[in-house]
This record gives C-alpha cells, structure tokens and sequence, in this order.
C-alpha cells in the first residue's frame, strides 16, 4: 500500500472528532446560540480543508488530472456545502426536539431530510457529468467512491451522536403524538 491512503488516518480521525463535538453540542441546551454557530461554521471550514488534504493524498493525482480535478470539485463543493447549510439545520432542529417531537414535525424533518438525501445524490450525477468530460473514467469512479466512503462515515458519526427517537420511552411517544400516521 501506498504511503498517501495512511495520510487519511489522522485527518479521518479529526473529522469525525469535530463532528463528534458538533453532534454533541447541538443535543444540548444551546440550540439557537450565536456563538455555538460560529463554532460549527468554524470546524465546518475546517473540515472542509480537511477534506482537501484527504481528497489530494488518496487521489494521488497526475499534473494533468489536478489541473482538471479542482476547478470541477471547487463548484461541486460549493453546491454541496448549501446542501449540507440545509442538513445543519435539520440537525440542529432535530437535536432541539427530539424529546418531545411530535408526528407533524417529525414527518417534517424526516421528509426534509429525505429530500436533501435526494437532493445530494442528483448533485453527484451532474457532477459526475462535469468530471467524465474532463477526467478518465477510472479517476472519476475513485473520487466519487472516496466521496461515498467519507459520506459514509460522517453519517455514521453523526448517527452515533444524535439521540435516537428509538430510546424515547413510549409514553414520551404517545404524549406528544398528535395525529395518526396515514
């Protein structure tokens, strides 16, 4: 193996730290705060300079590829970290309510989380059309696997921190239920 991929290990590990502190913040009492969301849009950019670096050590790219590669990927990213402003707030509101989440708004979140999943897999088939018509195939497919893999592992990461409306007792359910799904 390479010595780039073995770069990716403490970059990886900061990540999902961040994220770990982020997750963990949002489920406390301080949804709302200014300067909490000054600390999230602070390890977001760093995050995304993170990425960077993740990206460049396992994509190894040849001058001809980078040269290609980043402009596409800076208005991918761009388009992206709209999406994920979106996801922020979703999260933020979960976090907020999910004690005492009622049907509607938990139908709310979920669609509005469906909706930015969806909208996120539609921007990588556009993308994918940019970098194919200026990167080979297999430069492409590595990108978007190691885009699906870091994918993977921050939704994991946030998963574990969120409480999960499983724990919520039943009758925090019932309680605070105010219509029957259809």
């Amino acid at each position: 193996m390479t010595e780039g991929p073995h770069k990716l290990i403490l970059p990886l590990l900061a990540l999902l730290g961040a994220l770990a502190a982020i997750a963990s913040a949002q489920s406390n009492s301080n949804i709302g705060d200014p300067a909490l969301d000054a600390y999230i849009d602070s390890i977001r950019a760093d995050l995304r300079s993170d990425k960077i670096e993740m990206i460049t050590a396992a994509m190894q790219f040849n001058d001809k590829d980078r040269a290609a590669f980043w402009p596409v990927y800076k208005k991918y990213e761009a388009e992206e970290s709209k999406l994920n402003d979106e996801r922020v707030q979703v999260i933020k509101a979960y976090s907020e309510t999910w004690a005492r989440l009622t049907d509607v708004e938990a139908r709310d979140l979920a669609q509005k989380s469906l909706d930015l999943e969806s909208r996120r897999a539609d921007l990588r088939k556009r993308y994918f059309v940019s970098f194919i018509r200026v990167l080979p195939g297999v430069v492409v497919a590595k990108f978007f696997q190691l885009e699906y893999r870091l994918d993977l592992l921050v939704d994991l990461k946030i998963a574990s921190e969120l409480p999960a409306l499983l724990a919520r007792p039943a009758a925090m359910s019932n309680e605070t239920s105010q219509t029957k799904p259809n």
